[in-house]
């Protein structure tokens, strides 16, 4: 205030019998200082009340001091800094209300509900109490002559309790947030490694920290933990096959691990997680502060969602093998009545893998190349000819060339397949080997001219996955031998697949084809690539 206030400033921060500081001490390291914004345009007022507060902490939390001489300086000032716990407030300052409207600037444009705001002024009758109150979101009116050193603390401590619990508050519902989105992404993953580096990354977002990190697994039985996934300065560990004996953290994982139960022990906290599935593992964090009691709670709470998406991660590697234990049986069915194929499906299977990898490196199709396809077509590759089935053995273990009547019976087993595994794809929801084989095995003899069968598809019309395995399947059947033939050299192999390119097959698989063999020629060579 100016000097026009100076009768009415005279008792303003007298001092009183009691001792006014709190005691003296260093500030917690796992804490930030309590930040104060004092708004006043007397120079006075604010060494004043630096001299009153100087000593003043709570919670071991020492006071940091800003000053703003205007209404318009001191919203600089909360725009741009972050996490002031209170403002100090004058009322009059280059104007009679400047101190009203910037609390009203405060709540309505800065959105800040949290700082608390103490209004202080020389002049009651300037700014009445009770309106004041009523018409602002301010929570403490105080005239100046009524705030004592002892008055002035209390106001302060009480203002900061308030702050930190709101605070906590808040934080608990940005954690939880965190959380839920952060579990159900979790969810969406399929590798326990993704799922390790994913748990960290929540981690981290919850403690709003970039901590470091190390996820172990510990096996069933005895023995030392498995490093699954490591982040930061532990980022070395995840090459490592268990956790290094000599290591830091190695006896507080040990410690978690024994008594089952998560450690907090500064700098290594370790929480522990239990699954359905008799799983446990071990979370490492380290941030450079001790943990909060309510960033503990909040971690504690993550660690249930993981034991449960660490068992659907579980559950789904288990459905997983048995989708695909149940189409190698049904390949090696179609395989068990023409032993002469041998290792056919398996060189299609690794053959058909590589060549959609070489695709999206090529940035073909990718619309058609999706991470399912991708991800599915080895494995639904070996269905290709489950359909042969229902070949009879006289047609298909036929030696030497088919008469026209057996070769419409060959071509029949397309169709069959496809039928078959259509059938089954049908009884699942969504995309599956299944579905994919059942493509495979009905347009693996389709022309990308048009000139194929059984339905004379054409170009896109032949779904990528048959157009693929179309190439590889003719690829592996003329270098190796069959009942009816010899096996061809490889030069003349390759001659017929380029000429074939752009009539029987996609020109782009026949190019990513020979990509491939060019840069690994045990992809192609008999010997080298036996089963």
């Amino acid at each position: 205030m100016t000097d026009r206030n100076a009768d009415a400033d005279d008792n303003w921060l007298l001092d009183e019998d009691e001792p006014a500081a709190a005691p003296t001490g260093l500030a917690a390291p796992d804490q930030r200082l309590w930040r104060v914004l004092i708004v006043d345009d007397d120079v006075d007022v604010h060494a004043v009340t630096r001299l009153a507060l100087r000593n003043v902490s709570f919670k071991g939390r020492e006071l940091e001091l800003f000053s703003a001489y205007s209404g318009q300086e001191a919203y600089a000032i909360l725009r741009d800094t972050p996490d002031i716990a209170l403002v100090l407030l004058d009322v009059v300052m280059e104007t009679d209300d400047a101190g009203l409207i910037l609390a009203r600037r405060i709540r309505a444009e800065l959105n800040n509900s949290i700082v608390r705001v103490v209004l202080r002024t020389g002049q009651p009758g300037q700014a009445p109490e009770q309106r004041v109150i009523i018409e602002y979101d301010i929570n403490d009116y105080k005239a100046k002559t009524e705030l004592t050193t002892q008055k002035l603390f209390t106001t302060v401590i009480s203002a900061l309790r308030a702050y930190e619990s709101l605070m906590m508050l808040e934080r608990s519902r940005i954690g939880l947030g965190k959380i839920l989105a952060g579990a159900t992404n979790l969810y969406q993953i399929h590798s326990l490694r993704e799922f390790a580096s994913g748990v960290l990354n929540q981690v981290s977002a919850i403690l709003d920290v970039g901590a470091d990190g190390v996820l172990c697994l510990m096996q069933c039985g005895s023995g030392r933990p498995e490093v699954v996934a490591a982040t930061g300065s532990y980022a070395a560990l995840a090459d490592a096959e268990n956790m290094p004996l000599g290591h830091a953290l190695t006896p507080t994982i040990n410690k978690a691990f024994a008594e089952k139960r998560s450690q907090f022990e500064h700098p290594a906290n370790v929480l522990f997680i239990h699954t359905e599935s008799k799983r446990e593992l071990a979370i490492s964090v380290t941030p450079p502060w001790p943990l909060a009691q309510i960033q503990r709670d909040l971690l504690e709470v993550f660690c249930q969602r993981i034991a449960a998406a660490f068992d659907n991660l579980y559950m789904f590697g288990q459905l997983r093998k048995a989708q695909e234990a149940t189409v190698v049986a049904l390949a090696d069915l179609a395989e068990f009545r023409d032993s002469d194929t041998g290792g056919h499906v398996r060189r299609v299977q690794q053959l058909s893998d590589a060549i959609a990898r070489r695709l999206q490196q090529r940035g073909a199709y990718p619309d058609e190349l999706t991470a399912q396809l991708i991800d599915m077509i080895g494995l639904a590759s070996i269905l290709h000819d489950v359909g042969k089935v229902a070949t009879p053995d006289a047609v298909l273990l036929k030696p030497g060339r088919h008469t026209d009547e057996e070769r419409v019976q060959m071509q029949l087993h397309a169709g069959v397949g496809r039928t078959i595994l259509e059938r089954a794809a049908n009884m699942v929801d969504g995309v599956s080997y299944l579905t994919y084989g059942a493509q495979i095995a009905g347009g693996h003899h389709e022309h990308f001219d048009g000139a194929g069968y059984p339905q004379g598809l054409k170009g896109s019309e032949i779904p990528l996955s048959a157009r693929i395995v179309a190439v590889v399947d003719v690829f592996d059947a003329l270098l190796h031998e069959r009942p009816y033939k010899e096996p061809w050299p490889y030069p003349q192999v390759r001659a017929y697949i380029e000429e074939r390119s752009g009539k029987q097959f996609d020109p782009e698989v026949v190019a990513a084809l020979l990509e491939l063999i060019d840069h690994d020629p045990a992809l192609w060579h008999p010997e080298r690539n036996s089963p």
